[in-house]
Order: structure tokens, then C-alpha cells, then sequence
């Protein structure tokens, strides 16, 4: 009986290994953009880049902002494992004064929830 116990282990372990191993795995080379101190009106576009690390296609699901001066864009296409990718953030400049925000990215990989960051702070044009 100890035997057949053991059996059965052995093999759900063995399952749950292989399970683990055929997943998508997202890695951000950052997780925070740091715009620093830049002049209101101008170009607010940044760039997030991150690997598939994985062994499994990654397919980003959703990416969200915390406000509407937030707007993130995200690959259309999955991106196969050892493979890299872009999520594109474009706040509006106009908007005069510290930038503090979170840019959510929902995926397949292992982890499937991911909190992005954006900071700065933007200043108001000299002599108006």
C-alpha cells in the first residue's frame, strides 16, 4: 500500500513540475520610468521593454492606467519565449506638476498581474 502512495506521489509531483515548466514568464528590464524634471508640451512617450523569459507563448491580455493622462499601448502579437517586447506609455505633458502613476499589465505569464510605474515632474514653461 505504502508503495502504490508513493507511486501516486511521485507522479502528481512530476505533473505539477511539468505544468510549471510550460509557462510564459514576463521580466521588465525596468518597472519604473523616471521622466525626471521635463518642460510641459513636451514629448511625453516612453517605453517599458521586457523579455519572455519563459518557455510559452506571452500574451498580454491588458494594460491599464491609473488616470486618463495615462495612455499605454500594448504588443498585439504574442511574444514567443527568449523574445522581447515594448509597452508604450504616453502621458499628457500638459498637465503641470508631479507625475505619480501606475500602469497595470495583465498577462498568461506566472505571474500574471504586473504594476508598472511612471515618476517626474513637469515643469511650466519659463517667462508665462
Amino acid at each position: 500500500m505504502k508503495k502504490i502512495v508513493l507511486v501516486l506521489f511521485v507522479g502528481l509531483m512530476g505533473m505539477s513540475l511539468t505544468a510549471q515548466d510550460t509557462a510564459a514568464k514576463i521580466e521588465f528590464k525596468t518597472e519604473t520610468v523616471d521622466y525626471g524634471e521635463i518642460a510641459k508640451g513636451a514629448d511625453g512617450v516612453r517605453v517599458f521593454e521586457f523579455t519572455n523569459t519563459g518557455n510559452a507563448p506571452l500574451i498580454i491580455s491588458k494594460v491599464s492606467s491609473s488616470c486618463g493622462c495615462t495612455i499605454p499601448k500594448k504588443p498585439e502579437e504574442p511574444i514567443m519565449p527568449g523574445k522581447t517586447g515594448e509597452i508604450q506609455v504616453k502621458y499628457d505633458t500638459n498637465r503641470v506638476g508631479p507625475i505619480r502613476k501606475a500602469i497595470t499589465v495583465i498577462s498568461n505569464a506566472e505571474t500574471p498581474t504586473k504594476v508598472l510605474k511612471i515618476k517626474g515632474e513637469i515643469k511650466a514653461s519659463e517667462g508665462k
